[in-house]
């Protein structure tokens, strides 16, 4: 199953990531097995992820993953959007590697499961 996983990350958070990336790796030399890998997509802010993937464009992605490859055309047409709006969209989509294109110019989504991993923490009292 191809995975991706969507996250924030800010400056402080890179110490927590990097342990709990030696964590997975400790896990999985005791095991013996290989996880699946995870195409992870990391945002700086939550201002940033919601740039990139907007309401519409979260929509899209879901569309997309229940219909299959289509054309950019197919797509605005099922979406009932603009056909330029989705282009644009999908372009977006496609610079993150969210979506990507087949041998016959279709569009779609190369992962059976998007999971989105995100932390809010309290700030430290001044």
């Amino acid at each position: 199953m191809k995975r991706a996983v969507i996250q924030i990350r800010q400056d402080e958070d890179e110490l927590s990531a990097i342990a709990a990336m030696g964590e997975r790796f400790v896990s999985t030399w005791k095991s013996g097995k290989p996880q699946d890998p995870a195409s992870v997509l990391t945002f700086s802010s939550p201002a940033q992820l919601f740039t990139v993937i907007t309401p519409k464009r979260w929509a899209l992605i879901e569309h997309l993953q229940t219909i299959g490859p289509s054309t950019i055309r197919g797509l605005s047409r099922s979406l009932e959007r603009d056909v330029k709006r989705v282009h644009d969209d999908v372009q977006a989509l496609m610079d993150w590697g969210i979506i990507d294109k087949d041998e016959h110019s279709k569009v779609f989504v190369p992962f059976d499961e998007i999971e989105a991993d995100f932390v809010l923490k309290a700030s430290a009292a001044a």
